[in-house]
């Protein structure tokens, strides 16, 4: 993990920067992304990574604005690890060519930058993400909008710009500026950032904020599309051989055939295995998905199992059922799923 300060960093520090992570196993591609960087001097490269762990702890630490994040990358991917950060900053993505990670961008209308990329498609990326911002920051509704200027545009008046971490340079070839009251981040370029939740608007204390409903309206709305858009990316045949989870501030990966069986609890799923139960955020239909139906089934709403992990299946109550797991647990089986456990089984 590298730290780095971005050498175009403005002189004055009444202007807030812009704090940027990159996160790359490639130096090469990190190299391209900071130069590129160099014209955007409202904006600090604060840490550079070479995986997804080392992602995980600068962001924790850090607190970026806006990750670079790349994809493909050993130990865990770039979606992995975006699953592990509990409030994530805006993303780029930036991946080689990958069909399923493309079809799961383009499926939710979320933009990515394809390796190799030029500086023109960076531009728009990070043009794009700068408007975003901005119109987030200043609501339609805000009176003050219509005497505010959107980040490399020309300004109405005189008034000090309303974004000083990005509106106080120009943008290069940000002829076409959106202005403070665009309200779409993904209907213009092919390219561009996404935005995940990276700001917060809180009220002092006794009293309100005006601003707050409109933000948290999008905020929510870009938290469900990011959720969509991993839970689709989880479905790829590279993401189907194992789950990634937090423990005790570490991180650990599990085979899926280490799993015995998965367990609804509150709003989390509890993952059983050899080395004990982790838990996960996520929903149990967001594993019944995910997971390969030949292997893992659902045998009741609260319960996923391992066949593999089955030694005998004994009636229970009514119409229910217990599976009987090799490590001696039982796994409730109601009717619907008694019939779907004998299908997958061939009985």
């Amino acid at each position: 993990m590298t730290q780095v300060h971005n050498p175009a960093t403005p002189a004055d520090t009444t202007v807030t920067p812009i704090k940027a992570i990159l996160i790359d196993d490639e130096p090469l591609a990190r190299m391209i992304v900071r130069e590129y960087l160099q014209t955007y001097p409202g904006i600090e490269i604060v840490q550079e990574c070479g995986d997804g762990f080392e992602g995980i702890k600068a962001i924790q630490q850090l607190h970026p604005d806006l990750i670079f994040l790349d994809i493909q990358m050993p130990k865990i991917n770039g979606f992995e690890m975006l699953e592990l950060v509990d409030q994530p900053p805006a993303v780029i993505f930036t991946t080689a060519f990958d069909e399923y990670a493309i079809r799961a961008f383009e499926s939710h209308a979320v933009d990515y930058l394809l390796k190799p990329f030029t500086k023109e498609r960076f531009d728009k990326a990070l043009r794009k993400w700068l408007d975003n911002r901005a119109a987030r920051a200043i609501p339609p509704s805000n009176p003050a909008a219509s005497s505010q200027s959107t980040p490399g545009s020309n300004p109405p008046q005189s008034n000090p710009p309303s974004n000083p971490g990005a509106s106080s340079h120009p943008i290069p070839g940000s002829a076409n500026q959106t202005g403070p009251g665009s309200t779409n981040p993904t209907s213009q370029s092919p390219v561009s950032a996404y935005p995940i939740g990276s700001q917060s608007h809180t009220p002092a204390p006794g009293t309100t904020n005006p601003t707050s409903t409109p933000h948290d309206k999008t905020h929510t709305a870009e938290t469900d599309k990011t959720a969509a858009l991993l839970e689709t990316a989880s479905q790829s045949p590279a993401q189907q051989h194992r789950i990634v989870v937090k423990t005790g501030g570490k991180i650990k990966i599990i085979p899926l055939e280490d799993i015995h069986y998965l367990e609804a609890a509150d709003d989390y799923v509890k993952i059983h295995t050899h080395n004990g139960a982790f838990l996960k955020n996520r929903t149990m239909s967001y594993f019944e998905k995910a997971l390969d139906p030949t292997q893992f089934v659902r045998t009741h709403r609260s319960y996923i199992l391992n066949i593999s992990q089955v030694t005998r299946i004994d009636p229970y109550e009514k119409d229910g059922h217990l599976c009987i797991l090799q490590s001696g647990a039982q796994v409730p089986v109601s009717k619907a799923g008694y019939v779907k456990l004998r299908t997958v089984l061939g009985l």
